[in-house]
């Protein structure tokens, strides 16, 4: 309908040199044998040493070498071109100037857009009124990790490929754009808008052409409340706040994710995008981001899956990954290596902005962690949840331990806030068995929000918390109880390791009325916490830390860690409910543990 309208208007529709997005148009010959032109440029000028990378960004050229050998995969020189002629003839830099594509750019979009196969799908034939079997071309690329330095203008690329899909796709798209704060997101559309504003090219010259009467509601592709809207299509982009219930069901034809490992997460927005645009044909997910500091469970996970992918460990041919960084700190301080965290050095950013961030790094520590990971892709200090996701999970059935050997591992606090004992038990084929018993007041359990409070209760029901009565706790009152405890299940309790912080009354009873035999204190600190977290970490990973209480496992996926940058460890608490004491007091119970290995017969 587009087309023969505009027929009418011109006799050389604008979009004809565009459409469509996924390979229309005039058909060419596509070969399974070619080498894509832009990845070739890139490869030769790698191979004269005239452009270093770094070794994931040559673990990527392999798979796409890997791609051009396979017969199975065409690669459609059109395809790509047809973007980049829409992006220099219709698109704008936020400021209203010409945009040129950077070779970057064309080197990223090809390998989403030049790729493509042939797949047997069952259609149904109208006037057959049956179901036949026709070979479809696909495009192959649906996922694209973009791993890149502050200032390689990501922002910009993604929104070329939002543009390029809201105005060439005759298909009507739901598009989205989502990132950390509803700012960021909007920096995505915001070049879109001059361009439109702009209107430089014959396509958003007709799509914004404002008809005789002159009013605004006649344009075809304009900004309104809801996003930008192509209403010759009723395709849309929207922003979208960076949350999993806000993500979740989407039939999102086109998704761009900015900056999503510089954000305190828990949840992977990427994987709640697919779930709903894998359910629309030739779905596209583009992830940028620059390296953070504060790092999280899910984007761990992610680029440990990504580097199982660049090193050829499972096959995902369907994945693009772009990660660029600095293959060691040392080569922070060599200017011709710099261009291996940002390709775009010296056209999007200058030297001396990079300059000047290295020389404040070495004069201001405070800022050398966010300077070295947000301009080199190396993240030397930051946050990360200290267990995956497959180490937190507890045994499905109850473990008992009673009359056994163990370590007693004691956080204390003030107040009425957590007071966590747990107990390592050694086990004869070198795991360690796990329990705990923690205890709150009264009063901290009611001020808790409702859901926490529901997690609360179950932990009551399980018998791993208690609540004692009153606004705080009383530490001879929790004395008496976890004794109680102890001399009903007949626990052997051969040593103890205790943070001090208001433990003073509790140990000097423990003192007298047992022994100070084997009483270890544990001072909190990188200096004392790095050895055993580093060492409980391992044993987590070879599952030989057996535990059944849904508590213990709470407080695991609670735990983040921070490291320096000569790899020191520590403990950090998220957040007030985000409780680790029950994890805090199993490393004490480690370590004292570790002092007093014969004590344990």
């Amino acid at each position: 309908m587009f087309l023969i309208m505009f027929n009418i208007r011109s006799q050389n529709p604008p979009l004809m040199d565009y459409n469509t997005v996924e390979g229309g148009g005039k058909e060419t010959l596509l070969s399974n044998t070619a080498t894509p032109r832009y990845y070739g440029e890139f490869r030769d000028a790698v191979i004269r040493g005239e452009i270093p990378v770094c070794h994931t960004i040559e673990m990527e050229m392999n798979r796409i070498d890997r791609l051009i050998k396979n017969p199975n995969y065409y690669y459609d020189p059109d395809a790509t071109e047809r973007y980049i002629r829409f992006c220099e003839n219709e698109l704008t830099l936020t400021d209203g100037s010409d945009l040129h594509l950077l070779n970057s750019f064309k080197l990223w979009a090809e390998s989403i857009l030049g790729w493509y196969e042939f797949v047997d799908m069952d259609i149904y034939d109208p006037q057959l009124k049956r179901t036949v079997k026709r070979t479809i071309k696909q495009r192959l690329v649906n996922k694209q990790y973009l791993i890149v330095a502050r200032g390689a203008a990501k922002t910009l690329y993604d929104s070329s490929l939002q543009a390029y899909y809201l105005t060439c796709d005759p298909k009507t798209t739901e598009q989205i754009v989502t990132a950390p704060t509803m700012k960021m997101a909007e920096e995505m559309l915001q070049p879109i808008s001059t361009a439109i504003t702009r209107a430089k090219g014959p396509a958003f010259q007709f799509l914004t052409d404002l008809g005789e009467s002159g009013s605004d509601k006649n344009r075809k592709l304009r900004s309104t409340k809801k996003g930008i809207q192509n209403f010759l299509t009723d395709s849309i982009i929207k922003i979208l706040p960076m949350r999993i219930d806000k993500l979740q069901g989407l039939h999102c034809k086109v998704a761009t994710i900015d900056e999503w490992l510089s954000v305190d997460i828990r949840e992977d927005p990427i994987g709640a995008i697919e779930q709903g645009a894998s359910k629309v044909s030739n779905y596209l997910i583009v992830a940028t981001s620059s390296e953070g500091t504060v790092r999280n469970g899910p984007g761990d996970d992610v680029k440990i899956e990504l580097m199982k992918i660049l090193k050829g460990e499972y096959a995902a041919p369907n994945v693009s990954i772009w990660w660029y960084k600095l293959d060691d700190v040392k080569e922070v301080n060599d200017q011709s290596m710099w261009i291996k965290a940002n390709p775009n050095l010296g056209k999007t950013v200058t030297y001396e902005v990079y300059k000047r961030d290295v020389d404040r790094a070495e004069n201001a520590p405070a800022a050398r962690n966010d300077i070295i990971a947000k301009r080199f892709g190396l993240p030397m200090e930051g946050y990360t949840y200290f267990f995956t996701y497959e180490e937190i999970k507890n045994i499905a059935y109850p473990q008992n331990y009673d009359k056994m050997q163990c370590a007693l591992g004691c956080d204390l606090s003030q107040g009425g806030d957590f007071c966590s004992f747990t107990f390592l038990f050694p086990l004869s084929d070198g795991r360690f068995g796990i329990k705990t018993i923690d205890y709150i007041s009264e009063y901290t359990m009611a001020q808790l929000p409702a859901s926490m409070r529901v997690k609360y209760e179950s932990f009551q029901r399980e018998g791993s918390l208690v609540v004692m009565p009153g606004t705080i706790l009383r530490m001879m009152d929790v004395y008496d109880d976890l004794d109680a405890y102890i001399q009903k299940h007949e626990y052997d309790v051969c040593c103890v390791g205790y943070d001090p912080y208001n433990a003073k009354e509790f140990i000097e009873r423990w003192c007298t009325e047992n022994s100070p035999f084997g009483v270890e204190k544990v001072i909190q600190g990188a200096k004392t916490e790095s050895v055993p977290l580093t060492e409980l970490k391992k044993l987590a990973e070879q599952k030989m830390l057996v535990f059944d209480q849904d508590l213990f496992s709470y407080t695991m996926g609670n735990c983040i860690v921070i490291q320096d940058t000569n790899g020191n460890k520590k403990l950090r608490k998220k957040s007030y409910e985000a409780k680790i004491d029950a994890v805090a007091a199993l490393m004490d119970a480690f370590v004292a543990y570790k002092l007093n290995p014969d004590a344990f017969g």
